[in-house]
């Protein structure tokens, strides 16, 4: 208890300056709540396996062969480079540790507060409380619950392999959730924020493609028809508001502390820097709303902001469907 006290008196001193949101049992010990794996090279091959069909990266270029923007279902990644894609196909996940890297130090008192990867750990047990309790009232739709594994490097998956630069994803077809915190760092580069909530959003968003999933819309998404007015913005943008609705109940049910003015728009600002138009723009391309897959700058932020205002499915009915509780 001694850390999590002269980590509380320096925050006292500095005010919002140190990321510290899960309060209590959330503080510590979500690590063992996922799985993890720590790849060492690309391994696989042979093109991709028919379960990757939801995460098939979509390719956009700026103007003048600018940077190389991979799309996958979770957020909108920025890479220097095209080595993201994935490949290899199969049916393979991952156990609960494979590799080196594990997540001991979650145990550790305070850490959901002090490492990025405790943090996602923290954010899922939470969606998966939270999620078990609202789509069965909301929805009416069955609880099962998701996976998910935290890796470094690179990874295999049931929708194939991915490495680092793929960013956060999810995979449909053994239901989980992917994520290399080394994503994280790389925010700053559309001018999006490294923050706490910022973090926990990237996560409770690919939560919200579980949702999707169990709900059985998923699927609707389409990434080789993009637009403004496409299934793909209308299911990206709802897991944006989904993952507002995660951040308004985690904060009501005391998993976070209150959430700050400071900590919503840290994470209104990755949700617009992450935007079609915006990383467009940072490609060195015109602005196309016809080659939109995850929505505009504006789009995304409202979604985000509609779901944590309103804690209601009903007010991310991005598909129009109509079957929400009111």
């Amino acid at each position: 208890m001694r850390k999590v006290h002269q980590i509380q008196h320096l925050r006292r001193i500095f005010g919002t300056i140190l990321p510290m949101t899960f309060r209590g049992d959330y503080a510590q010990g979500q690590g063992a709540n996922v799985n993890t794996s720590s790849g060492s090279g690309r391994g696989g091959g042979g093109g991709l396996g028919n379960g990757a069909m939801m995460l098939l990266p979509l390719l956009l270029r700026g103007g003048g062969g600018g940077a190389v923007i991979l799309v996958v279902l979770g957020l909108l990644y920025f890479s220097g480079a095209f080595n993201g894609i994935l490949v290899g196909g199969g049916d393979e996940s991952q156990s609960q540790s494979q590799g080196n890297y594990t997540l001991e130090h979650c145990q550790e008192e305070g850490s959901s507060n002090e490492y990025d990867d405790c943090r996602a750990a923290a954010t899922f047990t939470s969606a998966q409380k939270i999620w078990g309790d609202i789509l069965p009232q909301q929805a009416n739709v069955d609880f099962q619950p998701a996976e998910m594994t935290i890796f470094k490097n690179n990874v295999t998956t049931g929708c194939g392999f991915a490495s680092a630069d793929t960013g956060p994803f999810y995979c449909p077809r053994d239901t989980t959730a992917y994520l290399d915190v080394s994503f994280f760092e790389d925010l700053g580069q559309l001018g999006g924020s490294n923050g706490p909530l910022a973090q926990e959003y990237a996560t409770a968003h690919e939560y919200g493609h579980h949702i999707q999933n169990l709900e059985g819309t998923l699927g609707l998404s389409d990434y080789k028809n993009p637009g403004e007015d496409s299934a793909a913005v209308a299911i990206e943008l709802q897991a944006d508001c989904y993952a507002g609705i995660w951040a308004k109940y985690a904060s009501e049910d005391g998993v976070l502390e209150p959430i700050t003015d400071q900590q919503l728009q840290e994470a209104l600002q990755t949700a617009q820097s992450i935007g079609d138009d915006n990383i467009q723009r940072r490609s060195g391309g015109d602005v196309d709303p016809d080659a939109w897959t995850h929505g505009s700058s504006e789009q995304r932020a409202e979604a985000f902001k509609s779901g944590y205002e309103s804690g209601k499915m009903a007010s991310c009915d991005t598909l129009n469907r109509g079957v929400y509780t009111s």
